[in-house]
């Protein structure tokens, strides 16, 4: 079985040879980089980590965060980053579920390190770039000998999971999403920004470019987004993967002006559902069109994506990457035709073979190999897909399925709307109704009787939401989804007050 190192090893040596990461306005060598690694390595070896075992990494995006990924792969065990900013009593719920051997985080995180050690996990401080410490690792269980990667995600539902990806997995979509999506070749420069805990950054952003043997320019965070557009300009960076929440930042600071240079010709999107109007607003303000795909952690990740500006359509999240079965099934497990609503289910090489030490959530998952990925989508003659919604995310209006983000789309058609969320609220006649929550551009101005209007115009009577709140920001997930699950308990407490 190829295994990650051993293919990016070669583009290390190759394609790679003079630009292989730009940090902190430099290019590095791949020799600077080896170098990195072959040093985490022997610092893993003399802690006595070995095969089947996990390094788990709080790290922001860093050359560390590749460099102990390689030096882990290189001896057999797996890395598991997580989110630094979770909070102390979360992260060590987290390391109870991946037992792993130790846990690397940045100098300076105190309490953060006194939490994890109190919690009896072997913990070390390390500069972003330079050599790993030494680290004393513990034993535990070495019960993962085909996982690269472990990721802990809670989804849109609350509940932690940790889902494994072999290296198989890796492989699979990296190769698949490169040569599938026509706009990618070998001249381009990857952005290396989304969050390394998130398995879109990781694999998209981070490993795929290895693999391939494409240079990229790594950023430690986001925000503030000028360092983003900073780094494409200088790096001469030409694909950027993003979430809907970082192309709206982009290109807002964009358009106050900011010198984004010539160089950025593709925006690859995925996450959550991309407003339409950005597509326009990035082609106005930065001569660039948007690839919306669409993809699950369970999936590494990249299930479907538009596959070039020419071929893509918009509203869509694209065709499926050539590998996956998949099925659309009812609620009875009927399986559906083109054009009728029904829970995706898929099949293939890129998903995961189930859940760290949890065979009750994988049973509850797959079913005779096939992965439900719990969203309802719709599939046009082409092939091509939409997202309707979580299966939970489902409103119920008078006996009706009504689709949040199909709501939303229409809101946000709205020239005064900046991101809108929809939840369903409780009606003693309908059982419930919408109700939209609305975040409104800078400068604009709109009432709920206006936008009521709006809606109806566009939508069925039953899909028109009846109350609409202004607010001036959502809840996100670390990766800048919405949550609505948030809205929803935050609506019931102010029903129960």
């Amino acid at each position: 079985m190829d295994r990650l190192e051993k293919i990016i090893q070669p583009r290390l040596d190759a394609e790679l040879k003079e630009r292989t990461l730009w940090w902190k306005g430099e290019w590095w060598s791949s020799s600077r980089f080896l170098s990195l690694v072959d040093s985490c390595e022997r610092v893993l070896v003399e802690g006595g980590f070995s095969e089947g075992q996990r390094l788990v990494l709080l790290l922001p995006n860093c050359p560390l965060v590749l460099a102990l990924s390689m030096a882990a792969w290189r001896l057999k065990g797996a890395v598991a980053p997580l989110n630094l900013q979770s909070g102390p009593a979360a992260l060590v719920e987290n390391l109870g579920v991946l037992d792993p051997w130790g846990v690397v985080l940045p100098a300076g995180m105190t309490a953060l390190s006194e939490a994890i050690s109190s919690a009896g996990y072997p913990m070390v401080s390390a500069a972003l770039e330079e050599p790993l410490p030494a680290i004393q690792g513990r034993k535990g269980e070495a019960d993962t000998p085909k996982a690269a990667v472990i990721f802990s995600t809670s989804g849109t539902t609350g509940t932690p999971k940790a889902v494994i990806i072999t290296h198989e997995n890796l492989i699979e979509n990296t190769v698949k999403v490169f040569d599938f999506v026509e706009e990618l070749n070998k001249d381009d420069v990857f952005l290396n920004v989304l969050p390394n805990f998130h398995t879109l950054g990781y694999s998209v952003s981070g490993i795929l470019p290895l693999v391939v043997g494409l240079p990229q320019a790594v950023l430690p965070g986001f925000m503030p987004p000028q360092n983003a557009v900073e780094a494409i300009r200088e790096a001469g960076v030409t694909v950027m993967v993003a979430v809907p929440t970082m192309v709206a930042l982009t290109l807002a600071t964009a358009a106050k002006g900011a010198d984004i240079g010539k160089t950025l010709r593709v925006i690859i999107c995925g996450g959550d559902r991309l407003n339409p109007q950005f597509d326009q607003r990035a082609r106005e303000t930065m001569n660039l069109s948007i690839l919306e795909g669409y993809g699950l952690t369970e999936c590494s990740p990249v299930v479907t994506v538009n596959p070039s500006l020419a071929r893509r359509k918009l509203g869509t999240v694209g065709p499926f990457l050539p590998g996956y079965e998949f099925r659309i099934l009812d609620r009875e497990n009927n399986e559906l035709g083109a054009g009728q609503d029904g829970v995706l289910w898929v099949k293939g090489a890129s998903v995961t073979p189930g859940y760290f030490r949890n065979p009750d959530k994988t049973a509850e998952r797959f079913s005779e190999g096939w992965f439900n990925t719990g969203d309802i989508v719709r599939m046009d003659e082409d092939g091509y897909v939409t997202i309707l919604d979580r299966d939970t995310d489902i409103l119920i209006v008078g006996g009706f399925n009504v689709y949040p983000q199909e709501v939303e789309r229409v809101l946000q058609e709205h020239p005064a709307i900046h991101m809108a969320a929809v939840i369903g609220v409780q009606h003693p006649v309908s059982g419930e109704i919408p109700k939209a929550f609305v975040i409104l551009k800078e400068n604009e101005s709109a009432t709920q009787k206006e936008l009521v209007q709006f809606c109806k115009e566009k939508l069925a009577h039953y899909k028109v939401p009846r109350k609409i709140e202004f607010v001036s920001s959502f809840p996100l997930s670390p990766s800048g989804k919405i949550l609505r699950r948030k809205l929803r308990e935050s609506e019931k407490q102010a029903s129960a007050g």
